[in-house]
């Protein structure tokens, strides 16, 4: 029996090329210590477009929309359908928070429906954050 990948797993095939997961925890300086460029993260949340939009006319889809995402509660955009365990995390997007979520998202929250395996180049990090300061 023949199997076949569908169209709609290309964007997570895309962004599982794009990054790799940071098992040395603790082992490079930490992301909202380092200096980000924001032109830069533009760029690197290109591939995060794949589920999330952003900016005034940004909307939920795939992911939640993460316009003004630095100092919001998780679970908090009102068109998007969490995950219990996201919505019940009690956690606040700060910059270190979202540092560590970037880096590895189903250690900071279990079982949420992000399926990434994070970030684990600092400097990238940093400049995701520089941008999502922007919005």
């Amino acid at each position: 029996m023949r199997r076949t990948i569908g169209w709609a797993a290309l964007p997570l095939m895309a962004a599982a090329a794009s990054v790799a997961v940071d098992v040395r925890a603790g082992s490079a300086p930490a992301a909202a210590a380092l200096v980000g460029n924001a032109e830069a993260g533009r760029a690197e949340f290109a591939r995060c477009q794949w589920c999330h939009q952003a900016g005034p006319s940004a909307r939920s889809g795939f992911g939640p929309q993460l316009t003004g995402i630095v100092g919001r509660r998780a679970g908090a955009a009102t068109d998007y359908n969490y995950s219990a365990a996201m919505k019940n995390s009690g956690i606040v997007w700060t910059e270190p928070v979202l540092a560590a979520f970037v880096r590895s998202p189903q250690k900071v929250v279990p079982d949420n429906k992000m399926r990434f395996w994070g970030i684990s180049d600092e400097q990238r990090i940093a400049n995701l954050l520089a941008y999502l300061r922007t919005l």
